[in-house]
């Protein structure tokens, strides 16, 4: 197949380790064609340009900017993608006949673009929903149902409609995120939604013994201290004042630290309560590279995922796979909406509480203790088995064969 993925996302590269990247060497393996569409924002003064790989390609196309800008200024970006995207397709892609287009969310505004290709080239569609928006806005106080922040939900909900009705299939994060869909968007046909997880290029990443040792050093995380770490996005979503709560009743807990390392727009707060309170547990660290990263999480104990409380729609964070991968058990603090919880408890590698209540979080992190070698087992061979970027693709391409059918 020739396919066209259509993506947010700024990557250079096929051989990147990161959630599309591998997905997409997966169908590349497979013998498919694969040519994405993966823009750069203005601000970083790149001009578009084609990346090409052994017959696959990569268009960085130059976007306005979505990132770490204020709502306007992203909606406006958002609202001038489509025709960005149809005109490069005309441009760069003119020679290609596509059978299948691919496409996740962020964003919904993508449906003028697909309906483009289907009608061009007879493609068939596949969504993979990793957000689903605008209700996630909605639950954060963002937009509402009604008064003045209603009009912009109901754009954007009308927008998600049109993406669901262009795309032949549908893959879900989750079973929880299946069942939302069609609760709450009943003229979506069941068969056309299934399960599409997150997924990566299954590898072990735990490190030896001295590699922990010196990896903790190198950061001045205690060597002798149960070792928490949360890395990722700090914004509203992982409800970072409930966070600073809760790492504030940890505080008498004397066999634990604290690793945050991440950006994002609530960042300020969780520095302010490092500035002020100088607390003795808790290390705060800035962005790292993916593959320092992964050495810097995998020196740590647990690993920790946050959902702010509020949420209505079952996310399924995608930094659950860095963990696994690393050996670490995973620690869910979530929203009742969310299956990750459910996920980790039930795979036998991992614990969930609520994230709205910093006592009952506090005593959850005095119980639960660092990977043993069974536990470790158990996580590795169920990302082999759920999460794998081989699988998912193969599930893909049955969805895609069915949809032709």
């Amino acid at each position: 197949m020739n396919i066209l993925f259509l993506s947010l996302l700024d990557f250079d590269s096929f051989e990147e380790r990161s959630l599309y990247s591998d997905l997409l060497r997966s169908f590349i393996r497979r013998g498919h064609t694969v040519h994405c569409i993966s823009p750069v924002e203005k601000r970083t003064r790149r001009q578009t340009q084609l990346i090409e790989s052994g017959g696959n390609r990569i268009l960085k196309l130059q976007i306005g900017d979505t990132q770490k800008v204020n709502i306007i200024r992203k909606g406006l970006s958002l609202l001038q993608i489509e025709p960005l995207f149809i005109r490069a397709i005309q441009k760069y892609f003119s020679d290609v006949r596509f059978d299948a287009v691919l496409y996740a969310t962020p964003p919904v505004t993508f449906s003028k673009v697909i309906r483009f290709v289907k009608k061009r080239d007879g493609a068939r569609s596949y969504l993979m929903l990793k957000d689903i928006f605008p209700q996630n806005a909605v639950d954060l106080g963002m937009m509402s149902l009604t008064g003045p922040k209603s009009v912009l939900y109901h754009y954007f909900r009308s927008k998600e409609k049109q993406l669901y009705a262009l795309s032949d299939r549908i893959g879900c994060m989750s079973q929880a995120n299946v069942d939302y869909l069609l609760r709450h968007n009943p003229e979506v046909p069941a068969e056309h939604v299934g399960l599409c997880p997150n997924s990566a290029e299954v590898q072990d990443l735990r490190l030896t013994d001295a590699q922990r040792v010196a990896m903790r050093a190198k950061y001045g995380i205690p060597a002798d201290k149960k070792v928490i770490v949360y890395g990722g996005n700090l914004g509203r979503p992982q409800n970072i004042p409930f966070l600073v709560r809760a790492l504030k009743e940890c505080a008498a807990q004397e066999d634990v630290y604290f690793v945050i390392a991440g950006s994002g727009t609530d960042r300020p707060l969780l520095e302010a309560y490092v500035e002020e309170e100088r607390p003795s547990h808790v290390l705060l660290l800035g962005h790292l590279p993916k593959e320092e990263y992964d050495h810097m999480i995998a020196c740590c104990d647990i690993g920790l995922i946050l959902l702010d409380y509020r949420f209505t729609i079952p996310n399924f964070p995608s930094r659950l796979l860095s963990y696994m991968q690393a050996g670490l058990p995973v620690l869910a603090c979530t929203d009742p909406n969310t299956d990750i919880g459910k996920t980790v408890a039930e795979g036998g590698f991992g614990w969930q509480c609520g994230s709205n209540d910093p006592a009952a979080f506090a005593a959850l992190v005095a119980r639960i203790t660092g990977p043993d070698a069974d536990m470790q087992e158990r996580e590795l061979a169920y990302l082999r088995q759920h999460f794998s970027s081989d699988t998912v693709c193969a599930t893909i391409c049955r969805a895609l064969a069915d949809a032709e059918a």
